[in-house]
């Protein structure tokens, strides 16, 4: 795991753990009180490493750059003289306009009041009694309901003795002008402090009359980058998502690292998540700590259940008369067709008849003999479903229940996950709310158990999880067939469009079941001896398996959740999220590198020649690539591809939405399509100016050079990047206005199902005559001349900081 490269993200990575409380556009702050309540007190080995880091002489610190040194001095020496900088700092404070000036409300003053308090180990009572307060004004204050004076402030805080408490004072009298100011408890807040005077010294600069064009430029891009790294680590909301196909244990290894299980009836742990062999969950699951316990269901639209019971009337209908596609899929997925049957009261039922024999009957069929006309059906199972009751969208475990809180969560999930629960409809989301989860230091950790793989696997919403910097995406596969291929055709279509999260935030997750391990055998032929001795066999099959993607090193983890303890598994999801705020932390610092030696060098003649020599090169190069490669292949050939590889019934589904399933969406495709032909046309370049810059960066050739070729390859990055964004965005919009323009397109492939095996290859046909007709070549060259226009941009963009001769 990378875990930065610098002692001033140990500074920063030693602060104490704080609680979340969430500001409002207008300053108020919306304080999160449980967890207030679940505060803890500041490791003490944390507090000790601090101390120790303190204590190291100026003579060993010699080599870090003088902002980060300066700081950190001020930072962690003490003792502080708590009566002369509370007083001097809170004085300031209130003298220059008091704490509404500076955007902290009350409410987010005294939470933060609170947990200094608690983490010094002082009940309210006590610290009251030492104020001479009464314990009833304390508690106003904690709440936010009682405005404080600086005298007020400077006794609390000197009372309370922390050094955390010392901080906040110089905290609170803190301008900030370019970064939104972060909460008095966000564990960065040091760091954000170094990025915004950062911002603050390079605006300055920039303000000099005679500061040269490129070198303005430079200054702006350093401040645009700073501002873009500091948001991300502004964000401590993270989600941890684990993503694979149906019916490897997702579920339960999910309920194993969250504690979220019941005592069964033969005394064996049991899931409080559905689980099964796969078409269990109807939607995505979102685990998320809360006050208590409770479930949150965000239903489908009516347009949505409505095409599901159109596909669910269709498929009866079709098996009166046998006719299947050849791939023998139905219709509709199994765990939607369950939660309609039970939600219209048509559920299968078996009945002995006259001999005893058991005999299935189904009452969809007989509803069917009964209204043969499609709409009619439609509308009588619609009706029968009592949508209109079906408008509650929560429910909360109450003391008064007999059940267990876990056992009210999984009678009351499955009820509403099977189409059960007479006041829920169908779910487009579930969100299940808990005291304790997952916690990770001082961050707000949710985890995402996404919907199984059946085909296709490359879903938009898989993808949108691989792209996001705040999720850690867990890609689980089961012992045998680790990495699966579904898993491995997802990375492939991230290295396609140049997706580089996967890099930092992409773990495997190899889920095994009794003894498979020990079936292991190594190049000898020999079987593995221990469980471990399987997962190392194995894992390195699964690294060579990677190996293709640039993968080889990825974070690896084996969990048997029947014999293993989950704690090794909370530990290596801890660490995934710890690593992603690491890395932000690191991007973070070195950007303030760099910035700080541009400032301090900017003067000096002889780096000014190399750099300005280095620009030239750069610039030479940069006339050289004017023009991206000629596009290769189409847009439309990843659509064509999925629905290829997908099953009859999904791509029917999509059809049958004008394009838009939830398994199959059309324009996601078209976006991916556009995206990958940019990376095809330019990633030829783009990586010969970063190996162009890497070169001259040699100590060999330019090192007085190098942080202006680092500053130009990670703005040739970023520019390439929104360069990608835009023509994804833009491919994804042309080919929609035309796909919702043309609805012919869509009855006419609608009408080949169940016309018998060939389903795919018709619609597949009919998909390319579509593409190729020249209103569609049209899109094409459109998309060419937006990939042409927007690399002429960044070009211009990376050139700008070159001093010209």
């Amino acid at each position: 795991m990378r875990n930065g490269n610098s002692t001033l993200n140990r500074h920063v990575r030693c602060l104490p753990p704080c609680t979340v409380a969430s500001t409002s556009a207008n300053g108020s702050c919306h304080v999160n009180a449980q967890r207030r309540e679940e505060a803890r007190l500041d490791d003490p080995v944390r507090i000790a490493e601090a101390k120790d880091r303190a204590r190291v002489p100026d003579e060993e610190r010699s080599g870090l750059p003088r902002y980060r040194t300066e700081r950190r001095r001020q930072a962690l020496r003490r003792p502080i003289d708590f009566a002369a900088t509370l007083l001097e700092a809170c004085g300031k404070i209130w003298s220059e306009g008091g704490l509404s000036m500076r955007e902290v409300s009350d409410v987010q003053l005294g939470h933060r009041l609170a947990q200094l308090r608690e983490r010094s180990g002082m009940k309210q009572a006590e610290l009251a009694r030492k104020v001479t307060w009464s314990p009833a004004v304390l508690s106003r204050i904690e709440a936010g309901e009682r405005t404080l004076s600086d005298d007020e402030l400077a006794t609390l805080l000197k009372t309370i003795g922390t050094d955390e408490a010392a901080d906040l004072a110089a905290v609170l009298d803190r301008d900030w002008r370019h970064l939104p100011r972060p909460t008095l408890d966000h564990p960065d807040q040091h760091l954000l402090w170094l990025a915004e005077q950062m911002a603050t010294a390079l605006e300055d600069a920039g303000n000099v009359p005679e500061a040269p064009a490129a070198f303005r430029s430079r200054l702006d891009e350093y401040v645009k980058e700073i501002s873009r790294l500091a948001t991300l680590l502004l964000r401590r909301e993270h989600q941890i998502a684990f993503i694979g196909s149906i019916g490897i244990g997702k579920s339960t290894a999910i309920c194993r690292a969250t504690s979220l299980e019941i005592t069964g009836p033969q005394g064996r742990s049991v899931p409080v998540l559905e689980t099964g062999g796969g078409g269990i969950t109807l939607c995505e699951v979102h685990l998320s700590r809360g006050l208590g316990y409770g479930i949150i269901v965000e239903p489908r639209t009516h347009d949505d259940v409505r095409a599901d019971v159109e596909d669910f009337v269709d498929q009866i209908l079709q098996s009166r008369l046998a006719v299947t596609d050849e791939d023998g899929s139905s219709a509709v997925p199994r765990e939607i067709e369950r939660a309609i049957r039970n939600m219209a009261g048509l559920a299968p039922k078996r009945v002995k008849d006259a001999d005893g024999k058991r005999v299935r009957t189904d009452p969809a069929k007989e509803l069917a003999a009964e209204f043969p006309e499609r709409r009619d059906l439609v509308v009588e199972v619609l009706t029968r479903m009592g949508l209109h009751r079906r408008d509650r969208r929560d429910e909360w475990h109450s003391a008064t229940l007999a059940a267990t809180p876990l056992e009210w969560m999984k009678s009351t999930f499955e009820q509403i996950n099977n189409g059960r629960h007479p006041d829920f409809s169908l779910p487009a989301r579930i969100d299940l709310v808990v005291p304790d989860l997952l916690e990770v230091d001082d961050l707000d950790v949710r985890l995402v158990d996404t919907r199984g793989i059946d085909q296709p696997s490359a879903r938009a919403d898989l993808e949108a999880l691989l792209e996001d910097p705040h999720t850690v995406s867990i890609l689980c596969s089961g012992f045998n067939d680790a990495p699966s291929q579904s898993i491995q055709h997802l990375l492939r279509r991230a290295r396609d469009i140049n997706n580089t999260q996967i890099d930092s935030n992409a773990s495997v997750l190899v889920l095994a079941r009794p003894d498979e391990a020990l079936a292991v055998k190594d190049e000898a032929g020999s079987r593995a001896e221990t469980a471990e001795d399987g997962y190392e066999l194995k894992d390195e099959q699964v690294r060579n398996a990677f190996t293709p993607y640039q993968l080889s090193g990825i974070p690896t983890f084996f969990f048997n959740a029947l014999e293993d303890e989950p704690e090794g598994l909370r530990t290596f999801l801890r660490e995934r999220v710890t690593q992603t705020r690491d890395e932000f932390r690191r991007q973070l610092d070195d950007v303030l590198e760099r910035a700080q030696f541009m400032l301090e060098n900017a003067e000096q003649e002889q780096v000014q020649a190399v750099q300005r020599e280095a620009g030239r090169l750069l610039a030479a190069w940069i006339k050289r690539h004017l023009t991206p490669a000629p596009l290769s292949g189409h847009v439309h050939d990843a659509l064509l591809n999925e629905i290829e590889r997908a099953y009859a019934a999904s791509v029917n589904a999509a059809v049958r939405r004008e394009g838009e399933w939830r398994s199959l969406s059309y324009t996601h495709q078209l976006g991916h399509g556009a995206r990958k032909t940019a990376v095809t046309a330019l990633e030829v370049s783009v990586t010969g100016f970063t190996d162009l810059c890497q070169t001259l960066s040699d100590p060999d050739s330019m090192p007085e050079a190098s942080e202006l070729l680092s500053q130009a390859q990670q703005l040739m990055s970023t520019a390439y990047d929104e360069l990608l964004r835009k023509v994804q965005l833009t491919g994804l919009t042309l080919y929609r206005d035309q796909l919702r323009e043309d609805p012919e397109f869509w009855i006419d492939n609608a009408g080949e199902w169940g016309q018998g095996p060939g389903y795919i290859n018709r619609v597949l046909r009919r998909n390319r005559e579509w593409f190729q007709q020249p209103q569609r070549r049209d899109l094409e060259d459109q998309l060419a001349a937006v990939l042409d226009r927007e690399w002429r941009t960044a070009l211009e963009r990376v050139e700008a900081i070159f001093e010209q001769a």
